[in-house]
C-alpha cells in the first residue's frame, strides 16, 4: 500500500495527508476547491518549516514530503490508484454519506474506506456501501502530525482483517492506535465534549471567566489547555455538531449543548478559524499560537 488518498484539505485533512506525506507514502489530497487545496499545501509547507527550523526534519525531508502530495478535485480521479482513502470533510452525515456511496462506486473492490469522523457511527456510514467490511474509523486528533492518538473504530461489520490492516498502519506513521466500539462519541468526545459543554454551561451561568476557567483547568488539573481555548481549536461548530450527535444517538440530556455555544455558532463564532470565539484570535495572534502547538 503506497497510494493514499485524503479526501478534504481542511485542518484535519490537510494534517492527515502531511502525515501520510512524510512517511513516504503516495497521497492524492481531494477537494472541490482549488483554493482549499492551496491553502491545505501552504499550511503543511508552513509546519514542515517549523520542523526545518527546529531541526526535526531536513530541508530535503520537507521536499520529499510536498513531492509526494499530489492534488485533486475529482474524487474520481483522485482515488484512482489508491489503496485506502481517509475521508476527513465536514462532520456532517448526510455529507459523508455521500461520499461514501461515490468512494463505494469509483473505487476499486480491494479499496478500504476510513473515515476521520470523531463522532458519526462507522455502522450508518458502512450501510451506505456495498462493501461494509471494508470501511472502518481513523480519528485522529488535531494537531494530527503532533498528536500520537489514533481512535480505531470499527463497524457492526468491519471485518478482522480490515481492522488489523489499519491498526498496523497507524504503527507504521508513528501513531499510538486505539481501539474503541463504535457508540456516538466514540472515548475521546464522549468524554471530552461533556467537559466543554460544562465549561461553557460554567460561563454561561456566571460562575467564572473565560481565563479563569481555563486556569483552573490548566493549574488545578493539570490540562495542557483549558477547556474553552481547546473549544476554540476544535472549531465550536465542530463541537455543537459532536454534541448534537451524542444527543441523538443517546436521547440523554446531558449531552444537549449549552445555549451559548449554539448562539455563538449562530453567529459565526467559530474559534480560532473564524478569529473569535472565546478568545480573540487575530492574525498575529493566530500565528503565534499555531505556532505554539507544533513547538
Amino acid at each position: 500500500m503506497k497510494n493514499i488518498a485524503v479526501i478534504g484539505a481542511g485542518t484535519m485533512g490537510n494534517g492527515i495527508a502531511h502525515t501520510f506525506a512524510q512517511c513516504d507514502y503516495n497521497v492524492q489530497l481531494i477537494d472541490v476547491s482549488e483554493v482549499s487545496l492551496q491553502r491545505g499545501l501552504n499550511t503543511i509547507a508552513s509546519n514542515l518549516d517549523r520542523m526545518v527550523a527546529k531541526e526535526k526534519i531536513t530541508q530535503a525531508d520537507k521536499e520529499k514530503t510536498l513531492a509526494n502530495i499530489t492534488t485533486f478535485t475529482s474524487i474520481k480521479e483522485g482515488v484512482k490508484y489508491a489503496s485506502l482513502v481517509v475521508e476527513a470533510a465536514t462532520e456532517n452525515v448526510a455529507l459523508k454519506t455521500q461520499i461514501f456511496k461515490e468512494l463505494d462506486e469509483v473505487c476499486a473492490d480491494d479499496t478500504i474506506l476510513a473515515t476521520n469522523t470523531s463522532s458519526i457511527s462507522i455502522t450508518q456510514i458502512g450501510a451506505a456501501t456495498k462493501r461494509a467490511d471494508k470501511v472502518i474509523g481513523m480519528h485522529f486528533m488535531n494537531p494530527v502530525p503532533i498528536m500520537q492518538l489514533v481512535e480505531i473504530i470499527r463497524g457492526y461489520n468491519t471485518s478482522d482483517e480490515v481492522t488489523q490492516f489499519i491498526v498496523d498502519l497507524s504503527k507504521k506513521i508513528g501513531k499510538i492506535p486505539v481501539e474503541v466500539n463504535d457508540y456516538p462519541g466514540f472515548v475521546a468526545n464522549r468524554i471530552l465534549m461533556p467537559m466543554i459543554n460544562e465549561s461553557i454551561e460554567t460561563l454561561y451561568n456566571g460562575v467564572a471567566g473565560v481565563s479563569e476557567i481555563d486556569t483552573v483547568m490548566k493549574l488545578g488539573m493539570a490540562h495542557p489547555m483549558g477547556p474553552l481555548q481547546l473549544a476554540d481549536f476544535i472549531g465550536l461548530d465542530v463541537c455543537l455538531s459532536i454534541l448534537n450527535v451524542m444527543y441523538e444517538g443517546f436521547k440523554n440530556p446531558k449531552y444537549a449543548p449549552c445555549p451559548l455555544l449554539v448562539n455563538m455558532v449562530r453567529a459565526g463564532k467559530f474559534g480560532v478559524k473564524s478569529g473569535e470565539g472565546f478568545y480573540d484570535y487575530s492574525a498575529s495572534k493566530k500565528a503565534e499560537k499555531v505556532a505554539k502547538m507544533f513547538s
